[in-house]
């Protein structure tokens, strides 16, 4: 993952071309494509920028320019989705949500959480009106956040995609997207641990950091799956600006990490 304007698809697949998993993300943007980007150098020295390589989303990463890496890395996807403010939801605050399925939501059922909070995401995206539309990803985002309060890993994702992405009448927060990500990845997984990476390379809502970006990004591709090799092929751009000493106690952190949450889909 220093692969998606970062990631997300409407009506079930997210990742940053980080890795793309189903029934998780829900877009709060009907223009957002879960096509990869890409970063590129740009004309002026030494800055990068995002430029998607199919779709333009409105508030995607697209057109940022970054510190200068020298070299291209590849960005991949991750998920989309919107809203921030916390209500307790009622049937008849919540029209169209089976009353069932609100129910559980409103009982503290995780799952049925995120799935509240789905609903209100696809409202936003489908209402022209501002105001309603941020009504709704604020209600999406309080749902969101109930559920990865509780460690809810759907929950956190959703929560990260969405303080990424923004939405109408719904601001991006990068410092929230980080710190959900990063709640994520310490969960183990590869898609948030790539994205983090993708995050400190870049400095978007942490501090700059190669070691950091390297130590979250040689996790990601430590895990076997369809973006294992885009994760490696990330560390290895990333490894270009770290010292041999700075290697040796990464290298160290993450056998530290392994041992501490074995995972049973690691590439050996």
């Amino acid at each position: 993952m220093l692969a998606e304007s970062f990631v997300v698809n409407s009506g079930g697949d997210f990742g940053i071309n980080l890795g793309e998993r189903k029934r998780h993300a829900v877009s709060h943007n009907k223009n957002f494509s879960l096509s990869p980007f890409r970063l590129i150098g740009c004309q002026h020295q030494p800055t990068w920028r995002f430029r998607k390589l199919k779709q333009q989303p409105s508030s995607s990463l697209d057109e940022a320019c970054v510190k200068s890496r020298g070299k291209q890395l590849s960005w991949l996807p991750i998920l989309a989705f919107a809203p921030f403010l916390a209500l307790a939801q009622t049937a008849e605050q919540a029209p169209g949500i089976d009353s069932v399925l609100l129910a559980k939501a409103n009982a503290g059922d995780a799952a049925a959480q995120v799935q509240v909070g789905e609903s209100y995401a696809r409202t936003a995206a489908s209402t022209h009106d501002r105001i309603e539309a941020g009504k709704n990803y604020a209600a999406a985002e309080a749902w969101y956040r109930k559920a990865a309060e509780q460690n809810n890993l759907a929950g956190e994702l959703h929560l990260a995609a969405l303080y990424r992405d923004g939405g109408k009448g719904f601001e991006r927060d990068m410092a929230q997207a980080a710190g959900w990500y990063h709640k994520a990845a310490e969960q183990g997984d590869a898609d948030a641990q790539a994205t983090l990476g993708v995050l400190y390379s870049m400095g978007q809502g942490v501090p700059q950091s190669d070691v950091e970006a390297y130590f979250w990004l040689d996790l990601a591709a430590s895990v076997k799956g369809p973006n294992q090799e885009k994760y490696a092929a990330n560390r290895q751009m990333i490894g270009t600006h770290i010292t041999a000493d700075e290697l040796i106690n990464i290298e160290d952190r993450v056998a530290a990490w392994k041992a501490a949450h074995p995972r049973p889909n690691a590439a050996q």
